[in-house]
């Protein structure tokens, strides 16, 4: 029941964010809309905790505001070795081990890697990711592990 409530409440502002017009038609077919999605989704039985992850929402809002954070500073430093009179350009590949013991979140992690400029995950083998890194600057986060620290640990956990 929390599940269908959370998607409620996360389908009604998507739809007030995405309409912009407070105007009783348009919030009204906004409410129906809702309930219509709300109730075929029942019907189906595709509201879980893998499609509506209530119990990780927290943990998740804390790691999608640190990954903005590595996206603009990975983005400064790439911006950086553009512009500079001689790029420190040395592309190469890396191998990293995953701290991740579920699939999810090892495909979680490969595609922070991804998001990050100047990184490319470009295999996932078991407990091992295989990443291109732009430079050193660029894979050092990567090799440290980073973002596999941020990701939330709970992230298969059942509701």
């Amino acid at each position: 029941m929390k599940h269908s409530i959370s998607l409620g409440l996360l389908l009604a502002i998507l739809w007030w964010c995405l309409s912009g017009y407070p105007k009783p038609l348009l919030l009204g077919l906004g409410a129906a809309s809702v309930v219509f999605t709300l109730w075929f989704a029942h019907r189906l039985d595709v509201v879980d905790h893998e499609s509506h992850p209530v119990h990780i929402s927290g943990a998740l809002l804390a790691y999608w505001g640190r990954l903005t954070v590595e996206i603009l500073r990975s983005s400064a430093q790439v911006i950086g070795t553009i512009l500079s009179p001689k790029p420190a350009i040395a592309p190469y590949f890396l191998r990293v081990k995953v701290g991740q013991p579920s699939d999810l979140g090892k495909v979680i992690l490969g595609n922070s890697i991804t998001l990050t400029p100047g990184t490319v995950t470009v295999l996932v083998n078991g407990d091992e990711l295989l990443v291109h890194a732009l430079s050193p600057v660029s894979g050092e986060g990567v090799s440290q592990g980073d973002l596999d620290r941020l990701i939330p640990a709970d992230c298969e956990r059942q509701a």
